[in-house]
């Protein structure tokens, strides 16, 4: 199995979160209406983060700065190798906590 589909099979056991299609291409993945973040073909996930989070994200190198918006708060990782899905996932994660808690998602 993939990177991408042990992505999407994780992703889609978590409490109240939906897939749908990405305003930019791929697939978006959202909780209470909020996007935690996508994915673009197999391997490049993209998701926005507070400013601090984002930089601790990239400085400990389980994100890139955005292939496009270097300077924003979004962040991309390359599902390359097993620790690169396992980044994705704790960041992805950690989004989902902070909108799943807005909505009082169980």
């Amino acid at each position: 199995m993939g990177n991408k589909a042990v992505l999407e099979e994780l992703l889609l056991s978590w409490p109240g979160l939906t897939t749908g299609p990405h305003r930019f291409g791929g697939i978006e993945f959202a909780v209470n209406g909020k996007e935690i973040g996508h994915l673009h073909g197999e391997r490049l996930v993209d998701l926005l983060l507070p400013k601090a989070k984002r930089d601790e994200a990239v400085t400990t190198g389980k994100a890139r700065s955005h292939h496009i918006l270097p300077e924003s708060g979004w962040v991309s990782v390359y599902l390359n190798t097993e620790d690169d899905l396992a980044h994705a996932i704790e960041l992805l994660r950690y989004n989902y906590e902070r909108f799943a808690q807005e909505g009082n998602v169980p």
